[in-house]
């Protein structure tokens, strides 16, 4: 792999300055970019995800809805065009991300239809060929300590997963030919990156 093409993500010094509704009013003018912002209300400038990590992404995408849909597990599944608002305050795009039912019926109709106040149960962050991954891991954690139940962090370039869980050390698994159980958040689902196309 080139490691030249390994970037951290521009990172615009603003602090403080732009309130909540200020930050979703410059994403919305804005939409062509991909923003985040950090905890110390620092805009970050991501790139757009290379055209095969998306294609990856949306193939994992469409297994957890699948499953989901089939199931009865109640819950919503966002994309990586959405954002939430953690309890720390940083605005983070998720690659994948879903919220129990009840969490999200309890959002008002203004939450919703802005950066949600919320951190999602569960998360999955697709490493592209330009992500840092101490920047990704940084992420990762982030999400734990702000209520993410499960993490999974996908490196495809490498073939490893690490897995976050509240409350448990970092697993790591260095194939795609391991399974990932979603359990405890969903007993009995199993996505085998193996099957997923990466050509």
């Amino acid at each position: 792999m080139d490691t030249s093409l390994i970037t951290m993500p521009v990172t615009f010094k603003v602090g403080d300055i732009m309130s909540e509704d200020e930050f979703f009013r410059f994403c919305q003018m804005n939409d062509m970019l991909n923003l985040e912002r950090d905890k110390h209300g620092n805009i970050i400038l991501m790139s757009p995800t290379g055209t095969s990590t998306g294609s990856f992404n949306t193939d994992i995408l469409l297994e957890v809805g699948a499953w989901l849909a089939a199931g009865k597990i109640q819950g919503r599944l966002f994309d990586s065009s959405t954002g939430f608002t953690l309890p720390n305050g940083a605005v983070r795009s998720p690659d994948l991300s879903w919220i129990p039912r009840n969490k999200w019926d309890a959002l008002s109709a203004k939450d919703k239809e802005r950066f949600a106040p919320i951190c999602p149960d569960f998360i999955i962050e697709v490493r592209s060929k330009s992500d840092s991954l101490r920047y990704l891991q940084d992420k990762m954690q982030e999400y734990i300590d702000n209520g993410c139940q499960l993490a999974w962090l996908i490196d495809r370039f490498k073939e490893r997963v690490s897995i976050y869980r509240s409350g448990r050390e970092i697993e790591h698994i260095n194939s795609f030919n391991t399974p990932l159980s979603g359990d405890p958040l969903f007993p009995g689902f199993m996505l085998d990156l193996s099957l997923i196309d990466q050509s």
